[in-house]
């Protein structure tokens, strides 16, 4: 059984920096790419980026690029996001999913605010 458990979000001022963590189990991590998405209330969940399996290639939405940082460690099932120089915009709620699995796991709320 496929299990997405996020952690590490939190209360960040403007320009701050959180790392977020995702716990994934139930399948073989290592053969799978790993996203992260975010979803504010009121509008559709957007993409933020995506690692491949062995890591070696990501992609990112505009909106954040240069600035959030995804990678895994696939000898503890983990992938993450650091998100640097945040801004107000960042706020929302974020998850993960893997690749070809329809299913979110519960989130974690990122709120970047003064």
């Amino acid at each position: 059984q496929v299990q997405l458990v996020e952690s590490g979000g939190g209360w960040v001022q403007p320009g701050g920096s959180l790392r977020l963590s995702c716990a994934a189990s139930g399948f073989t991590f290592r053969t799978y790419a790993m996203y992260w998405y975010r979803q504010v209330p009121g509008k559709e969940r957007e993409f933020v980026a995506r690692i491949s399996n062995d890591g070696a290639a990501t992609m990112y939405a505009d909106s954040v690029k240069g600035r959030f940082t995804i990678s895994r460690d696939n000898a503890k099932n983990l992938v993450y996001l650091q998100m640097d120089s945040l801004k107000s915009e960042d706020t929302a709620m974020y998850y993960c999913k893997r690749e070809g699995f329809s299913r979110f796991g519960q989130g974690t709320q990122v709120t970047v605010s003064s």
